[in-house]
């Protein structure tokens, strides 16, 4: 396979990406992020001036990015974790750009939100809110091959 970028219009654009939390699709979304950090430990090794690493473990975080269209956190999360329950859900992202090679489609599970704006709003400014979380896995249900 030729790893050259053939033409630009096979970049994926966000605008097709959609996100579904524990079910439910999430119109109001308009960006996520997940990511999994590598926690290493130093390792000296004998012979080598130069110190390796070693993955102990993994940290895997995240953030939505809604428009501030409903009360769809505060119901989701607030009753719970008042009453001393971690919610966790299951997170859905597809990609999908109609000029792409195809759709990507990555499943968080064990979703923990690590905090729920209140409120936060400005006069002349649309409403937005940041929903962090953390999650325990995921798996790719669709991954993109260049043709």
């Amino acid at each position: 396979m030729d790893n050259k970028l053939a033409s630009a219009n096979k970049v994926i654009s966000g605008t097709w990406g959609e996100v579904w939390l524990g079910g439910d699709y999430v119109g109001e979304c308009y960006g996520m992020s997940a990511k999994v950090a590598y926690n290493k430990e130093d390792v000296a090794l004998c012979g080598r001036m130069v110190t390796d690493k070693k993955i102990t473990s993994i940290a895997c975080t995240g953030k939505l990015s809604l428009y501030k269209v409903n009360s769809r956190m505060a119901n989701k999360i607030t009753k719970n974790a008042m009453n001393g329950i971690d919610s966790r859900f299951t997170v859905v992202s597809k990609l999908s750009d109609p000029d792409s090679y195809g759709c990507e489609r990555v499943v968080l599970t064990d979703v923990s939100f690590d905090d729920l704006t209140l409120a936060e709003w400005e006069a002349g400014q649309v409403g937005k809110v940041e929903a962090p979380f953390t999650f325990g896995d995921y798996y790719f249900q669709d991954t993109i091959e260049a043709r």
